[in-house]
């Protein structure tokens, strides 16, 4: 009872508003219009995000505590000896990786260019324009920007020292020095990790690549090397240093292009601080005209599906008004998002197909209804009856869409791109309900007012009479066509409002227009008084039916419900969840922040260029221990070693009891003589003097050797093709044994902020969004929509999710942030398609299931088909654009309206003939054989025709 109270105080209040807007059609049609444009003279304000690791990784993790704790311990800016390019990244750099299209990098010729090459970066130079008028720039050159060592000379990577040792060699005809892999020996005798600068290395007298050596032990000689890569790096300590930096990096772009192109037998791909932002901001610039042709194509399909061969009751201008109308509404929050200061990135490409599917969905519903309407009636009442019918069922599907974006944008949600783009489609998709209530609604009282005075949907002019058509020639009577009133009432005085009925004179039931829950408007139904039923089709002008309309209700209908085909479609849904568990089992997580920029950038080619020639090794892995710790203590010294076995490494540890050994001194010594000889005699040795950055002391007191405070060693671990996956177990399991050693230490590398807990980040607000779905349909169960609608919507949400999710994998999408969000926004997708169809199904009562399936297959499935038609056809364009995010963009959308679209056409017509709702329950065998009289009195009065019903 209080759900029949519920749903008739709303179909009111709905009713009300439908009138109160057709009666200020002008104001509701003019007021979007003014308000998009004024919000849309804000981009002026536009800004472009400009930090990709706040959007792509984890916001609250325990990799970035990890990493501000070693910044804090182990500044870069106070590194004096050495960097290691993927392990130490300050704010600004250059990072170019060098290759031999033939040959080796290490043959005489390549050699020579690579280190010409070092030279003409070291003396480049940038013009830095003056701020006072009238005085010239300030050039500046590498040495000036970059971080100097302890004699105030550059730090540039050990590979180069190595490279100008063997051609100092080669031009004083000594002997060549022998390079080692991975760890080699320079000239000053120290040791140097070089495993991240030379790649694609082969190895003396084993005729292959480098065979990884045991811990301590230098490697094998390198023969020849596919690959080298060198880094450059700059200080960014203030605001014009940094633009400085900007300036420098972008002429380094520059001059490498320049030498490649003058230097063909090499190849060069660079990367900057800057190439992950920029690369991943240009998928929105590669995509502005393919969008534009989306939303053309989109356009010319939409006039097509709201076109009949009724020139008077067609509404192709209806088509381009709703796409106008999701023009508006994301005008509006664009320039709402400019004013409030929000910035952009290129996750919100999909936010335009969001309130595209949305809103097509809501129009198409809004023209099916209006169809459905009495054309005897005035267009204000008609109006109301559209909003009684279509806007309680449009307001619950946008309301799930705001529940599911909601969530999502919540505190809860660790991934800021995904909070970002759920908040700003939230509060796009309130935008367009409100533009559909207003604006869409105002267009459709106009063309409903050309309807009434019979003016041609397309040119608005005034169709003639049959009697005066007769003398014009045949394409003329063809564009013109329509039926006048008088030809509609002497022929079926009900058309449009219910095409298919029962053949049977004794029994009529009448439904208006506001009867079972509002879904199935103007229906005839009759019942044979032996329960049997005949169904004809009484349609005297099929011809004027929409063609999409006389497909379902002639063909499809009948098909899809027929007793040998319901088999198969239940095999086939069988067959879709098998490929989607399939999918659902091979899931793996894309935490590659390049899987989400435009192909064919530098930052694409940087990375498949890292990813062939120096995937050997693991990038390094920074061992800190931050707390004082007893390294003189045996034990403590077997634990640090222990952990570090089976790694690469370079460790002043290992070095300095080496050390004492050599020196035939022990190991384990009182923490005073540990100390002095660490600070007074090993740190003071030229080959040693580099650990010095490694080791941070504390004083204790006047005339006493200071503690190691904190210290640090590099691990490097040998990798096969699987390296982010082996990473991420390699993170997990240091990470356990740092709880249960006594020695309290910490492992970082940048690569970590993106791997550590990215799969909980990633899943965790589809999920909350999910959950938030299923208890919404669970509550409103209870007061607003029957349980049984419920149900089924829950458990076809489901079944979408689960599909596009195991498809996606299949089609070779992994879950990243891109994929989620379009996962995330499924729910709201397939709520608009199946959600009409189960109410109106589940609402109805006095006829079989079958009777009842074709009936909303024509009411609602067509408006789903119609929508199917013009989102594929927009989303086209988009698999044009070269971008690594557009195509992950593509495939989930694709995947999600054809599970959607599958399941409304398909699998929920076939299974709701035979699983609940039944369609028996008011039928009692008592009431059979009942006949009820009724009389039809026909009022005229100034506006209308109202047919008064008494019994």
């Amino acid at each position: 009872m209080l759900r029949q109270v519920l749903h008739a105080g709303l179909r009111t209040s709905f009713h009300a508003v439908g009138r109160f807007v057709a009666g200020h059609a002008v104001f509701f049609a003019s007021a979007p219009v003014l308000l998009a444009i004024l919000l849309g003279a804000s981009f002026s304000r536009y800004r472009v995000e400009g930090d990709v690791e706040s959007l792509l990784a984890p916001k609250h993790s325990l990799a970035k505590i990890e990493g501000n704790l070693v910044e804090s311990l182990f500044p870069v800016n106070r590194s004096k000896h050495a960097l290691y390019s993927d392990l130490q990244t300050p704010g600004r750099y250059g990072r170019v990786i060098v290759t031999a299209r033939r040959g080796s990098v290490l043959d005489p010729v390549h050699l020579e260019t690579i280190l010409q090459l070092h030279r003409r970066i070291y003396q480049m130079q940038v013009t830095v324009p003056a701020t006072t008028v009238g005085s010239s720039g300030f050039n500046y050159s590498f040495s000036y920007l970059c971080l100097p060592d302890d004699k105030n000379v550059c730090i540039v990577d050990d590979i180069i020292r190595a490279m100008e040792e063997i051609q100092s060699a080669r031009t004083s005809n000594r002997s060549v020095p022998v390079l080692h892999y991975p760890i080699t020996q320079l000239a000053d005798g120290r040791q140097a990790y070089i495993g991240h600068q030379l790649g694609g290395v082969q190895g003396w007298g084993h005729g292959g690549a480098v065979r990884p050596q045991g811990t301590g032990a230098k490697g094998e000689g390198a023969r020849s090397a596919k690959a080298v890569q060198l880094t450059y790096y700059l200080q960014s300590r203030s605001g014009l240093m940094d633009r400085v930096a900007g300036r420098w990096e972008n002429a380094f772009c520059a001059e490498l292009k320049l030498f490649g192109a003058s230097h063909p037998k090499l190849g060069l791909y660079p990367s900057t601080s800057s190439s992950l932002r920029t690369d991943f901001q240009f998928s929105s610039v590669l995509a502005r005209r393919p969008l534009l042709a989306s939303l053309g194509v989109c356009g010319v399909l939409a006039i097509l599906c709201c076109s009949m061969r009724d020139c008077v009751r067609s509404k192709p201008w209806l088509g381009m008004l709703a796409l106008l109308s999701v023009a508006l509404s994301g005008l509006t929050a664009a320039g709402i998002l400019n004013l409030t200061g929000a910035t952009y990135n290129s996750t919100y490409l999909g936010i335009p197909f969001v309130m595209l599917g949305h809103g097509l969905f809501g129009s198409f519903e809004m023209l099916s209804s209006w169809r459905r309407t009495r054309e005897d009636q005035h267009v204000k009442e008609r109006v109301a009856s559209v909003f009684e019918d279509v806007m309680l069922r449009f307001s619950g599907s946008t309301m799930i869409h705001l529940m599911t974006l909601g969530l999502a944008a919540s505190p809860l949600t660790n991934m800021e791109a995904v909070r970002l783009f759920c908040r700003t489609a939230a509060l796009a998709i309130t935008i367009s309900y409100i533009y559909m209530l207003s604006f869409y609604s105002s267009c459709l009282v106009f063309t409903g007012y050309l309807e009434t005075r019979y003016r041609h949907g397309c040119f608005c002019r005034r169709v003639p009479k049959p009697d005066r058509l007769d003398s014009k020639p045949a394409w003329y009577r063809c564009l013109m066509y329509t039926r006048y009133q008088d030809e509609t009432q002497s022929t079926n005085p009900l058309h449009g409002v219910g095409q298919n009925h029962m053949s049977n004179p004794n029994v009529t039931h009448v439904a208006n227009s506001s009867g079972v829950h509002g879904h199935m408007a103007n229906s005839i139904q009759t019942h044979s008084p032996h329960h049997t039923h005949s169904t004809t089709n009484a349609d005297p002008h099929p011809q004027d039916c929409h063609l999409l309309l006389g497909c379902v209700r002639h063909c499809y209908g009948d098909w899809i419900t027929n007793t040998y085909v319901k088999p198969f479609v239940v095999l086939l849904y069988l067959v879709y969840i098998s490929f989607g568990l399939m999918g659902f089992l091979q899931v793996t997580q894309g935490s590659d922040p390049s899987a989400l920029v435009a192909t064919d950038t530098a930052t694409v080619l940087y990375t498949r260029a890292q990813h062939r020639y120096f995937s050997s090794y693991s990038p390094v892995i920074g061992f800190y221990i931050y707390e004082s710790a007893p390294y003189w203590n045996a034990s403590v010294q077997r634990d640090l070693l222990e952990y570090a076995k089976g790694f690469q490494r370079i460790s002043w540890l290992e070095a300095y009891l080496s050390y004492l050994s050599d020196r035939n001194q022990s190991t384990s010594q009182p923490r005073e003589n540990f100390t002095r000889t660490l600070r007074h005699s090993f740190l003071h040795e030229p080959q040693f003097a580099h650990f010095a950055d490694d080791i941070i002391f504390a004083e204790r007191g006047q005339g006493e050797e200071p503690d190691v405070a904190a210290s640090r060693i590099f691990l490097v671990a040998k990798t096969t093709e699987n390296k982010r996956e082996e990473m991420s177990v390699l993170l997990d399991t240091l990470r356990r044994l740092s709880l249960t050693s006594r020695v309290r230490f910490l492992i970082f590398n940048p690569s970590f902020v993106y791997l550590d807990r990215y799969a909980t980040a990633v899943s965790s607000p589809l999920r909350h969004s999910l959950l938030a779905v299923l208890f919404l349909l669970g509550l409103s169960s209870l007061v607003v929509v029957e349980p049984l609608v419920s149900l089924w919507l829950g458990l076809t949400l489901l079944s979408v999710q689960f599909g596009v999710l195991g498809f996606m994998t299949l089609w070779g999408v992994e879950m990243d942030c891109v994929s989620v969000l379009c996962l995330i926004t499924a729910l709201g997708h397939s709520a608009d398609s199946s959600g009409p169809l189960l109410c109106g199904f589940a609402s109805g009562r006095g006829e079989s299931r079958t009777r009842w399936v074709r009936l909303v297959l024509e009411r609602h499935g067509i408006p789903s088909l119609q929508t199917l038609v013009c989102y594929s056809a927009a989303l086209v364009p988009l698999c044009a654009v070269r971008s690594n995010l557009t195509h992950t963009l593509f495939r989930c959308l694709t995947l999600t309206a054809g599970c959607s679209a599958l399941h409304t056409l398909a699998f929920l017509p076939t299974l709701l003939t035979f699983l609940p709702p039944s369609k028996s329950r008011n039928h009692r065998p008592g009431r059979e054989g009942q006949r009820q009289e009724v009389e039809c009195v026909e009022m005229n009065d100034s506006t209308r025709v109202v047919d008064q019903i008494t019994t």
